[in-house]
């Protein structure tokens, strides 16, 4: 049985995080006047046939992709959006990034980083028209592993706009675009690639707010599809590259998350074999959860224990100065940075700026270098911020999907018990959420949990068992 909750107002959550959802009338002229001031040094390649791949209906299309074979190995062309082309140092669009940091995405509005003349216009990979991109040439040997980098602007032409469920349906069928044909095939040894660098990968499903047809609500587990994995493999990928990029040269901004310590890794080890599972801290944690089936019960549990070993993650700026072996990032198993993704986070436009001009042995231009400390700061600031404001856009949905079923029981899984506090954290199917409960079953089993209470205001919600 699905759970829905009537049409949902989500601009008080706007206005209490201080979430901008408009542009002023000024911004909007600007970003439709903006053209491309770097038209003159780019280099044509829309003989390359790129397509996109990005969730249905989607018009902010930051990455395009096409892969050839090389040899014995592979080519990866991967185009991105050239936002600083249209954003003037200095100007009023450029201000209002650092304010912004980010796009935020609430359930009815995304509060957007520019202006929708640039992000689903100007500097959108949209199909079929000609493009200005920041364009990264990938060399792989036939294990997977990077033998030769270029990044360089380039005037691109995408031959297709696809979305994950048609191209997932594809694979099934034995249809791939000729373009990504070999996706599933370079996404696999990167995987591979990722379990010899240690990285550790979490695959538990993500919580999302959908907005149906007639205007309700929905709670929804995001599907994790093959697809989606292997292309998320080849943005890892080029933030790897520009992370090495800008690490060998000591000038940039890197994304880093430090290793879990030797405390967290004894804990998980008790927690990983109290759900029945034989792991050690001294067996390397992503090679033990890239096995684990996350649809038994066990599975999910542990996985999630996993979280608790992946947090810290920051900015640093790489100044004149060698990166520091915390430098890296856990999640990937090396140096990385934020380079595939500047229609939605200001940060990807600076560390691009930043490896164009490594490649090209020159200096990084004054205006994107003087800023990096403003935009890791930003970074900070505002990625705290997208995590409060989607955790009270989820709250509020499950308060008002749940509040005519109080008192009533739903079937829920336990993750973890802590007994010394007499709560437990638990996941249900439907609505699909993981909260906390009084009461301490045994991990890893299937209870009946009763729901206690449901506060819309609060954007709380409470259960107890035994029910």
């Amino acid at each position: 049985m699905k759970l829905y909750a009537a049409t949902l107002n989500f601009r008080p959550v706007a206005e209490e995080f201080n979430v901008p959802t408009e542009f002023s009338p000024e911004q909007h002229a600007e970003a439709a006047a903006a053209q491309d001031h770097f038209a003159e040094q780019r280099a044509d390649k829309r003989d390359i046939e790129f397509v996109t791949i990005d969730p249905v209906g989607s018009m902010d299309l930051d990455q395009a992709v096409c892969i050839e074979p090389a040899g014995e190995g592979y080519r990866v062309y991967y185009a991105i959006a050239d936002v600083a082309a249209f954003i003037a140092p200095g100007s009023e669009l450029e201000r209002e990034s650092f304010v912004r940091g980010q796009t935020i995405y609430l359930p009815d509005e995304p509060a957007r980083l520019h202006p929708a003349e640039i992000s689903e216009g100007a500097a959108s990979l949209l199909p079929e028209v000609d493009r200005s991109a920041v364009l990264w040439t990938i060399e792989l040997d036939k294990q997977g592993e990077v033998t030769h980098t270029d990044v360089e602007r380039a005037l691109v032409r995408s031959r297709a706009r696809l979305d994950y469920d048609g191209v997932q349906r594809d694979f099934n069928s034995g249809k791939m675009h000729p373009s990504i044909r070999l996706l599933p095939e370079v996404g696999r040894l990167r995987q591979a690639s990722a379990l010899r660098r240690s990285a550790v990968n979490l695959r538990l499903p993500s919580q999302r707010v959908d907005r149906r047809e007639d205007g309700r609500y929905e709670l929804e587990l995001e599907p994790r599809l093959d697809v989606m994995e292997w292309n998320s493999e080849i943005s890892l990928l080029t933030g790897m590259v520009a992370g090495q990029m800008i690490a060998k040269a000591q000038l940039g901004i890197l994304r880093t998350l430090g290793p879990a310590d030797k405390k967290s890794l004894r804990q998980f080890a008790v927690e990983a074999q109290a759900l029945g599972f034989d792991y050690t801290p001294e067996q390397p944690v992503g090679e033990f959860i890239a096995g684990l089936d996350v649809t038994t019960n066990a599975g999910m549990a542990v996985m999630r224990e996993a979280q608790k070993l992946l947090r810290g993650a920051d900015y640093e700026v790489i100044a004149g100065a060698p990166a520091a072996p915390e430098d890296v990032h856990a999640g990937v198993g090396g140096y990385y940075a934020h380079v595939t993704a500047p229609l939605r986070r200001l940060v990807d436009r600076f560390a691009t700026e930043a490896c164009l001009a490594i490649a090209k042995g020159e200096e990084v231009p004054e205006w994107a270098r003087a800023k990096f400390p403003e935009v890791a700061e930003s970074m900070r600031r505002t990625t705290a911020l997208a995590g409060n404001v989607d955790r009270a856009c989820l709250r509020l949905t499950e308060a008002t999907v749940l509040k005519p079923h109080v008192g009533d029981t739903f079937t829920a899984v336990v993750l973890a018990t802590t007994p010394e506090q007499s709560k437990c954290r638990i996941f249900l199917e439907q609505p699909p959420m993981l909260c906390g409960c009084a009461g301490t079953p045994e991990e890893a089993t299937e209870v009946q949990v009763r729901l206690v209470d449901a506060d819309i205001a609060a954007r709380t919600v409470s259960f107890a068992w035994p029910a």
